[in-house]
């Protein structure tokens, strides 16, 4: 019982060990914090709609009434940044979401069955990745007219394909694990023996992955919004950098800060991502130790 105590706490060492080890995940997770606070507490630091004019138009970084400057309408850029950030990560986090379940589920039957489910839910999959995946993004929105809704359902839709091919490859590997054959002899079912069995087994590559796929997410909302494909009654970065492209020579500040958070967000969860991985990675943590 003892040692069944100890042995939980060590892995959670090991786990915060090898991801602290990796400087840059520990930057992009601090740096990610940040702009969650900041997306939660955006009502608190900018009480005011980010839609409404606060300060004369084009006024630059610095000044009284603007901190980052306004844009064409007298907005508040701080204040567009400050609710995009909830916009961005919200749509980011739920596609992916909605992403895992669509592809988890599908690999995971397609692996564990294999023969003709596994035929044909490959085909199946193959079909969504002969499409760029912006292309076939556009085109969804566009036929659902856009919003939060179809813009989460159209970055889900594109993004299932890899996590699915990922969950696949770890099904058909663990299904001849003896601790599954163990599962079969003790007449357990065989969504008990998927869901319950493999699937814990095979969590961490699917964590990875689903932490970097947020961040494509995030710039695929960015670049929907960028042309004119967000929600129209919502702020969001890619709408900022878009509304500025045609005075990116008088205030060049409406774009180039939208772009930063763009920017730092992505490269945050990307080095969260590579933490994760080391941190989940057996062979990496072994090499850690060594």
């Amino acid at each position: 019982m003892t040692a069944a105590a100890i042995t939980p706490s060590r892995k959670g060492s090991g786990f915060w060990g090898a991801f602290a080890r990796n400087k840059g995940a520990v930057i992009g997770l601090a740096f990610l914090t940040l702009i969650i606070l900041m997306a939660a507490f955006a009502d608190v630091l900018y009480p005011d709609s980010p839609w409404d004019m606060t300060a004369m138009p084009f006024q630059p970084p610095l000044s009284e009434d603007a901190l980052l400057g306004s844009d064409t309408l007298g907005r508040d850029i701080a204040a567009g940044i400050a609710h995009g950030a909830r916009v961005s990560l919200l749509i980011g986090l739920t596609s992916t979401a909605v992403a895992v379940l669509i592809g988890v589920f599908l690999g995971a039957v397609s692996g564990f069955y294999g023969g003709r489910v596994d035929d044909l839910v490959m085909r199946f999959t193959e079909l969504f990745q002969t499409i760029p995946n912006f292309v076939l993004a556009v085109v969804l929105v566009a036929i659902f007219t856009p919003s939060l809704t179809s813009i989460v359902l159209a970055i889900a839709i594109v993004s299932w394909p890899p996590l699915a091919r990922l969950a696949r490859g770890e099904f058909m590997s663990l299904r001849s694990r003896e601790f599954v054959h163990a599962a079969v002899t003790t007449g357990q079912s065989n969504m008990t023996i998927i869901w319950r069995q493999i699937l814990p087994n095979s969590l961490s590559p699917i964590i990875v992955s689903a932490s970097l796929m947020v961040a494509t997410a995030i710039l695929l909302e960015s670049s929907l919004s960028f042309l004119g494909l967000g929600d129209p009654n919502l702020m969001s970065w890619g709408y900022m950098v878009g509304a500025a492209r045609t005075v990116i020579r008088q205030a060049w500040w409406m774009s180039f800060f939208p772009g930063i958070a763009i920017l730092l967000t992505v490269l945050a969860l990307n080095l969260v991502g590579e933490g994760l991985n080391d941190a989940l990675n057996p062979k990496l943590a072994r090499k850690g130790r060594s």
